[in-house]
């Protein structure tokens, strides 16, 4: 099977999870194409692909804006194949940031016109390295308002792999021709 791993990531953690996803679906025998959406000028083939994983990072509320303008570009082949989007979060990290991190998936598919198959909610990493003081402020004030983590405690990891790796061995697993039986009634 092809499979195609579409990213966009801002620190980096998205692309760590489209690698580990990448080595995945190779050890299972899948032949994989990796395509950063940020690379404006790499050509996007969607020719002999079975299924699509897309993988991006929510920043203020948005997974990147490169990464949604592939998907509206391309609702006609996405639609086509069996998808499983990964949205990557610090919300998803925390049983309470949940609700917002659905949130996220539902707004990108207002504004791309694209809903894939089905979704899960990864929890992201914080990078403190990367941020300057006012990145910072919005991460401690905003995004982890009260949460059982504390910035200054440096850079820490989210991520679930084993529940990551449940849920894209399953979504590889299933027979992308059984998606017609299913229906898309999901797409939209």
């Amino acid at each position: 099977m092809n499979v195609l791993i579409v990213f966009g990531t801002v620190e980096g953690q998205t692309r760590k999870i489209a690698e580990f996803a990448q080595n995945l679906a190779e050890e299972a025998g899948h032949t994989v194409t990796l395509f950063d959406a940020a690379d404006k000028t790499a050509p996007l083939s969607f020719d002999g692909i079975d299924k699509v994983v897309l993988a991006a990072s929510v920043h203020e509320r948005r997974h990147p804006a490169t990464f949604e303008v592939v998907l509206s570009a391309n609702r006609a082949d996405l639609a086509a194949r069996d998808t499983l989007m990964l949205s990557v979060s610090l919300s998803a990290a925390f049983e309470d940031g949940m609700e917002e991190a659905r949130e996220y998936v539902t707004e990108m598919e207002m504004r791309t016109r694209f809903k894939p198959d089905q979704h899960a909610l990864v929890a992201g990493a914080v990078r403190t390295s990367s941020y300057d003081y006012f990145a910072t402020q919005v991460l401690r004030h905003v995004v982890l308002r009260d949460r059982a983590y504390d910035p200054a405690a440096g850079e820490h990891e989210f991520t679930d792999w084993e529940a990551l790796k449940d849920v894209l061995t399953a979504f590889l697993s299933r027979d992308p021709a059984s998606r017609k039986a299913r229906g898309k009634a999901s797409s939209g």
